[in-house]
């Protein structure tokens, strides 16, 4: 089945737990009707004028795809900062060449539709500030807090006799 999102019913609305500098404002549109795809998910964007869309970061296991629909914003990626324009696509890979951040640098509003894979979990890393977020949980971590795979794991016959003596109970 077809769902068409017509534009003359869009509805922006600023998007929940932003802090200042990152107020971005998304289409509740595809949500209104009940629209909720399994692997390429969407969502229009509203960034206004000194926003951010998001810390800068990458997607592990996620492909994106922006397509500016109007307006101009500045695009940060490992290459350096980049101007972006009405009816450019920027394709954005797995892994760190992917890392990305748009800043509105103009007094005009800019649209942009952003496309990205989902198979049910990713992993997005923050390299300004060293977080990683698990998805879909969106739980937050240090990266710097790596720990070793045995790291705590080598009383286990300690652990072992506590359960033991719990069962002879």
């Amino acid at each position: 089945m077809a769902t068409i999102l017509k534009a003359d019913q869009r509805e922006f609305k600023e998007s929940p737990n932003k802090i200042d500098n990152y107020r971005i404002f998304t289409d509740v549109s595809r949500i209104k009707k009940g629209l909720n795809p399994e692997n390429l998910n969407f969502d229009l964007r509203q960034l206004n004028p000194d926003e951010y869309s998001a810390p800068y970061h990458f997607h592990r296991y996620a492909e994106e795809l922006f397509m500016i629909i109007s307006g101009s914003a500045t695009l940060r990626t490992p290459n350096g900062l980049e101007i972006v324009n009405n009816g450019d696509l920027i394709f954005f890979e797995k892994g760190e060449t992917g890392a990305h951040q748009l800043y509105n640098h103009t007094t005009e509003t800019c649209v942009y539709l952003d496309i990205r894979t989902y198979f049910g979990y990713d992993i997005a890393e923050y390299p300004d500030s060293d977080k990683i977020l698990l998805a879909p949980s969106f739980e937050i971590f240090k990266k710097d807090k790596q720990a070793g795979y045995f790291d705590g794991e080598r009383d286990i016959k300690d652990k072992w006799k506590q359960i033991e003596n719990k069962n002879d109970k």
